[in-house]
């Protein structure tokens, strides 16, 4: 007996773009930034977010 009886195909994936969240902002948001399991922020190099450490 075959375990592919009742699989579904996998769909297929592609490229995702993820361009900068800054308003005024149209460039490629290669900087994600997310809290625990939410949804990232997507923002350019010039508009990325700094992060309080400590």
């Amino acid at each position: 007996m075959s375990d592919e009886v009742g699989a579904t195909k996998r769909a297929e994936s592609g490229l995702v773009e993820h361009l900068c969240e800054n308003p005024s902002c149209k460039k490629w948001g290669s900087f994600g930034y997310a809290h625990g399991r939410a949804a990232p922020n997507w923002y350019c190099f010039e508009h990325q977010i700094e992060w309080a450490t400590g």
